[in-house]
């Protein structure tokens, strides 16, 4: 049997009699590299109504594989022209991707982790074992901004071009955890607040806060969002956005001269625009990015996907994301031709290690 490769499309049959299903692999991981006898093997199941996820260990160079209990497999190989690749992966619950200068930074939310990949090296720029990185930002004087999630140690780090840390902000506005950032045009900086990520859901403690061009104060601008998440702004830097995972929804607002927000309003609710694949408390935006157009491309987490929405407020994309249903997070890279997408195999199951993957833009 040839050597199992990402994209490829299997049909599998449990061994013990279980039933066949078709599957495409969208991950893999050598137990033994260079031998090539077993892997472990993420594969996206195909069911009569929808896409599931597994892992499986298979092997490599037999066809039948033993082993009852779920973990042994059959599998007959074919060929799928998937156009998703899988730039790095095995991270433990991967967010805040951003490419800049041929390298891909991002973080990760379970190991409190700050990397770079340049294509070959995984580097660990920042590790700030309180933090729970999540979003990231870069500033105009080329500087990262590192969110803190944590609900005991919740702020904001600065850092060098790497990682090496130049101050933090840490106290009373940053209580419920900072999820997203997002730098203005004029060096200005919006910040999400979302609160305990617990099911169910309780208080509503979502907050933006913001920082003033030249000041060391952040200062609430927006409240009572229900787990505010991602936040992007508008080309002419006149609109905020700001997603609310709980509710499924993307907020609106005006952008006053002093940075203050007004006007605020509903922009979109994902499950109207197309039907959740799944239905639950944590089917909803994540981060969000705009691009140079307007558009809005929201990463809707447990829902394995990217939606593209026109400043409208109309659907024009739905890029199903292979890697998981745990998608959290987009970048762009150069002239926008690709979306470098953070994602998690299983959005259940944050303790299966995930991936950034990069996905043609349309």
């Amino acid at each position: 049997m040839s050597p199992i490769v990402e994209g490829q499309e299997l049909t599998a049959r449990q061994n013990c009699g279980q039933p066949t299903f078709n599957a495409v692999v969208v991950m893999r991981y050598d137990r033994s590299p260079g031998i090539n006898t077993e892997l472990d093997v993420v594969m996206r199941e195909r069911m009569p109504s929808a896409w599931l996820y597994r892992m499986s260990i298979v092997a490599a160079l037999s066809v039948g594989v033993g082993g009852c209990g779920g973990r042994g497999v059959e599998l007959a190989s074919g060929h799928h022209g998937a156009d998703q690749r899988v730039l790095v992966d095995g991270i433990a619950l991967p967010e805040g991707p951003l490419v800049l200068d041929n390298n891909v930074y991002f973080v990760s939310v379970a190991d409190s982790k700050f990397f770079r990949w340049d294509g070959k090296t995984l580097a660990t720029l920042n590790a700030e074992p309180n933090c729970e990185h999540n979003g990231d930002a870069l500033t105009l004087d080329r500087t990262f901004l590192l969110a803190c999630s944590g609900m005991a140690h919740p702020g904001i780090i600065e850092t060098d071009m790497q990682g090496n840390e130049i101050r933090r902000w840490h106290g009373p506005e940053f209580e419920g955890g900072v999820n997203d950032i997002v730098v203005a045009k004029n060096g200005g900086v919006y910040a999400s607040i979302c609160g305990p990520f617990e099911t169910p859901p309780k208080e509503v403690v979502g907050r933006v806060i913001y920082r003033a061009p030249g000041s060391d104060n952040w200062v609430t601008v927006a409240a009572d969002l229900n787990y505010a998440n991602g936040v992007g702004l508008s080309p002419d830097q006149q609109t905020l956005y700001v997603s609310e995972t709980i509710g499924n929804s993307i907020k609106k607002f005006h952008i006053e001269a002093d940075g203050s927000l007004s006007h605020r309003s509903n922009f979109a609710l994902l499950n109207v625009l197309t039907k959740n694949k799944t239905d639950g408390w944590w089917t909803g935006p994540d981060s969000i990015k705009v691009d140079a157009a307007g558009n809005i491309y929201a990463a809707q987490l447990s829902g394995g996907r990217i939606l593209k929405i026109s400043p409208e407020g109309q659907l024009l994309h739905v890029f199903d994301i292979a890697a998981g249903t745990g998608t959290t997070n987009l970048a762009f890279d150069a002239g926008e031709k690709n979306l470098v997408v953070s994602v998690a195999p299983d959005a259940n199951d944050f303790a299966i290690k995930g991936a950034i993957v990069e996905v043609p833009n349309q």
